[in-house]
């Protein structure tokens, strides 16, 4: 199995892309400027990167309010989609941090009942 003998670089994006912890909606640095450490990453010889949550969420990541978007204090999907194709080119592998076992109260099914 690939992972076995990979070589990983852990990244959380909120902090990475020194995000507000409470989600305003701005995004201050987006999540394309890891494509700028892809040089850096290969020189330590990196081959997977394991990105913490990036799903829109309601302050650290880890109460997640929509699965199906990056979190718009990075960017948007289609910012991750680019970030994903230049790791990829380079020959690193991308691995999320997915939460599925809960979420924040941002989440819609939770918005009928709070």
């Amino acid at each position: 199995m690939w992972a076995e003998e990979a070589v990983f670089y852990q990244i959380y994006p909120l902090g990475f892309c020194g995000a507000s912890f409470d989600n305003d909606g701005v995004c201050n640095k987006n999540i394309t400027s890891v494509i700028d450490w892809i040089p850096h990453l290969k020189k330590l010889g990196i081959n997977a990167i394991y990105f913490s949550p990036i799903f829109e969420s309601d302050t650290h990541g880890y109460n997640t309010r929509d699965y199906t978007l990056i979190d718009k204090r990075l960017g948007t999907n289609e910012d991750f989609a680019k970030v994903c194709k230049e790791l990829h080119a380079n020959g690193i592998k991308v691995v999320l941090d997915g939460v599925f076992n809960h979420v924040g109260r941002g989440f819609w099914a939770f918005q009928d009942v709070l």
